[in-house]
């Protein structure tokens, strides 16, 4: 736990200028975040229930006293490491606005990049899409607002985020996608075959040193590891995918920044062909694909 409190805080009746300023310096001194104003920010709109263009269009506004002490209150939790998104139960991916919880992983921007090369494919018009182990939802409904002719899929083995998914559905006016419950290809149901199969699945090295740093230390274990040097779930899906998929449709699959080539191996074991390994936004190797002809 941090030194923290809100007595050494110091902040009276504060303004949201001021506040955002001391705020940020404060719990860039406390924490190593890559961007304390904008965390800052985030759970100020989340206390005074306004987007964040409110807080340049009126930097004088006031805090009330209970405005105020929610404020440090969720400053402090973000101060011992609790990420941005579990303290204020939302965050953006893709054009969605997404309830998130500690149920599921916080969705990454990276993931978009995914997304971004799904829809550069050239799937069929009425393409049937699959999206294994789907958390929130969010590749499944970012690929649903983007294509309104796709029929989309989710599974997940956790009933709280299964739930949490159709949530996020209802939130964005996207309750034609369907999300299910079980274990990855268990819980599609019988006879269905798809064009794309898609998953974000738990591929980190239960003994990797990442586990014990940043976001991840909050964000449930089941999601995050996989036994064979994280491997093992990236296998299973990329041997049991074949059965379900048709011909000429794709496999994508997201993995570690270090896995390019031995998910690639996976992929070409299987049959698929033009296997490739791509990058995200930060230049890290981020997932990669395959076609089964």
């Amino acid at each position: 736990m941090s030194s923290f409190s809100s007595d050494e805080a110091g902040f009276e009746t504060p303004n949201v200028e001021g506040l955002s300023i001391d705020a940020a310096l404060k719990l860039q001194r406390y924490l190593d975040s890559d961007s304390p104003r904008a965390d800052v920010e985030r759970l100020l709109c989340h206390i005074l229930g306004c987007e964040h263009s409110y807080l340049r269009t009126w930097p004088d506004k006031l805090l009330s006293a209970e405005q105020a002490n929610s404020f440090l209150a969720l400053l402090g939790r973000r101060v011992d490491g609790a990420p941005v998104a579990y303290l204020t139960g939302r965050q953006g991916f893709w054009s969605l606005d997404l309830e998130v919880n500690e149920s599921t992983l916080i969705p990454r921007a990276d993931t978009e990049c995914l997304v971004e090369h799904i829809l550069s494919l050239g799937l069929p018009e009425k393409a049937q899409v699959l999206d294994l182990g789907t958390g929130t939802g969010a590749i499944a409904l970012a690929l649903a607002s983007e294509r309104q002719l796709w029929t989309v899929m989710g599974t997940d083995l956790n009933e709280d985020a299964v739930a949490l998914a159709k949530r996020n559905a209802e939130r964005n006016h996207l309750s034609r996608v369907a999300f299910h419950c079980g274990s990855w290809f268990s819980a599609v149901p019988k006879q269905h075959s798809f064009d794309l199969i898609v998953s974000n699945p738990p591929y980190i090295d239960p003994l990797d040193a990442h586990l014990e740093q940043g976001d991840v230390r909050f964000e449930p274990l089941s999601a995050l590891v996989a036994q064979n040097s994280g491997l093992a779930d990236l296998e299973l899906i990329a041997q049991q995918s074949i059965n379900y998929l048709r011909s000429n449709s794709w496999v994508v699959l997201e993995h570690g920044y270090d896995q390019g080539s031995a998910v690639c191996q996976l992929l070409l074991e299987k049959g698929f062909t033009k296997v490739q390994t791509f990058k995200d936004y930060g230049s890290n190797e981020r997932f990669s694909a395959g076609q089964l002809a």
